[in-house]
């Protein structure tokens, strides 16, 4: 009798905004998005790689760690931290292109999500950070979703009380959006 494929495994590498901030284990991304590709028929297991705080420096430091879990595709959230700290969008650029030949390395597509700078940092750093996400989906061609917090940053509904983080409502949000994308995910995936 043939066995069943085992699960896909798929990374979810990021910050607070993957870990799940604020909310229930099964309310983080990661869990939310394996339930809506479950829903799906699609036999997925996210690994909730998140690390609340986290930096893209961070993020780099521990891929040996993520790397670890052997997983098939990866979806990396990092830069929001960089971001609200004013991080030079050079070395925001140099981390992530840095993890990204690393998947690349180890045959791991990847879904790159995109973030945007506060506007207390000037029109100009806005602008300079946020071009570092698509340049870089560009250069690696990868799957790239450009906003992360897509419908739900700024909507007290859908963000704890902090205005930052997503509530579980906003989750299922961000999960709703990114779907198509993670998709397309999956299918650069396929053997």
């Amino acid at each position: 009798m043939a066995q069943a494929a085992p699960a896909i495994r798929i990374l979810a590498l990021g910050d607070s905004l993957t870990a799940g901030f604020g909310l229930a284990p099964e309310e983080a991304f990661p869990a939310r998005l394996e339930r809506a590709l479950r829903a799906e028929g699609k036999d997925v297991s996210l690994i909730n790689a998140g690390v609340s705080g986290d930096t893209t420096a961070g993020g780099k430091a521990r891929l040996d760690w993520a790397l670890a879990a052997k997983p098939q595709l990866a979806i990396l959230e990092l830069g929001a931290n960089d971001g609200l700290r004013g991080l030079d969008p050079r070395l925001t650029h140099a981390n992530l292109d840095s993890i990204l030949k690393r998947f690349k390395a180890a045959g791991v597509p990847v879904l790159l999500t995109g973030m945007l700078a506060p506007p207390n940092y000037g029109k100009e750093f806005e602008a300079e950070f946020k071009a570092v996400f698509a340049r870089l989906a560009a250069e690696h061609d990868v799957v790239f979703y450009p906003f992360f917090l897509d419908g739900v940053a700024g909507d007290p509904r859908l963000c704890l009380p902090d205005g930052l983080h997503p509530n579980a409502k906003g989750v299922d949000v961000i999960v709703e959006r990114i779907l198509p994308s993670v998709r397309k995910l999956l299918e650069r995936g396929k053997p």
